[in-house]
């Protein structure tokens, strides 16, 4: 482990950390001395990750949790495998996410898969491991939204949140971001105060393979775009701000884009939506606090 750094002798988790955003916070968490588990879909991809981050950071307690997020079952495997390896939990980062193709796809559970994995998957595996975060001094949860969430056009669909009706993929991801941003608002409000609750998003699009499978064209739409995006490392920098910042302390229930906080739609704050939002999660989940 290294020695002295912001968290040692801490213990994170990180979800979706095989590539671009997560794999820069984990990167520089990881610098940070903490005991890190990288939660991830891919048992290759997630080795060969935390070799890297082992190598990089000079950290050693580098830990996998593999199972896919898509999977309310596979979400509560990746929760009792860290249960059974960690009785402390201080940093709990969602970062996993996905947008999906022009064809609707549902889950095992039968749940669209954009939310599916973008908040369900948050909103199972912190009520899970909630518990554990209680019992850390001041423990952290990170939930990565985006400022996408405004493609949602409007407040949350609750008549069509399964999108049944009308299918768009960046809909629906706008649609999934919106739920991240009012679970973050919600869980703050319903937490003890030694635990933090925030949302965050990179400022503006990052050179990430994030998005390459929703069309053959996406990938040459965010090759035309790579001038004007910013690299993995400085999108990361909200994540990794709100993990580990000491001027951060006691911040809950915000949104990041960058390293500020912009003023938020009517949509993203509506608190009867937020409240909605959390009945109808425990509703698909069977989770509850």
């Amino acid at each position: 482990m290294t020695p002295g750094g912001e968290l040692d002798g801490r213990t994170v988790l990180i979800t979706g950390a095989t590539s671009g955003l997560g794999r820069e916070a984990a990167l520089a968490l990881a610098a940070m001395g903490p005991r890190i588990y990288v939660a991830a879909r891919d048992r290759s991809r997630a080795e060969k990750t935390a070799d890297e981050i082992r190598r990089e950071s000079g950290n050693d307690d580098v830990y996998l949790l593999i199972g896919d997020l898509s999977s309310q079952a596979q979400v509560r495997d990746v929760a009792d495998q860290f249960l059974a390896r960690s009785d402390r939990l201080d940093v709990l980062l969602n970062n996993a996410g996905a947008v999906f193709g022009f064809r609707r796809e549902v889950s095992v559970d039968g749940v669209e898969m954009t939310l599916a994995v973008n908040h369900l998957a948050y909103f199972t595996l912190t009520l899970l491991l909630l518990p554990t975060l209680l019992q850390s001094e001041s423990a952290r949860i990170v939930n990565v939204a985006s400022d996408a969430y405004k493609d949602a056009k409007g407040r949350f669909d609750f008549d069509d949140f399964n999108a049944e009706q009308k299918y768009s993929p960046l809909r629906q991801y706008g649609r999934s971001k919106l739920a991240n941003i009012l679970f973050t608002r919600e869980l703050a409000s319903r937490v003890a105060s030694n635990v933090t609750v925030n949302a965050c998003s990179p400022p503006r699009l990052t050179s990430t393979r994030f998005a390459h499978n929703v069309h053959p064209l996406a990938k040459v739409s965010l090759l035309v775009a790579s001038p004007f995006t910013m690299s993995p490392k400085k999108g990361a920098e909200s994540l990794i701000h709100l993990c580990s910042s000491p001027d951060v302390v006691g911040v809950t229930g915000t949104f990041w884009s960058g390293l500020t906080q912009p003023d938020l739609t009517d949509a993203a704050t509506n608190e009867e939506d937020a409240r909605r939002l959390w009945d109808l999660s425990v509703d698909l989940t069977a989770v509850s606090l």
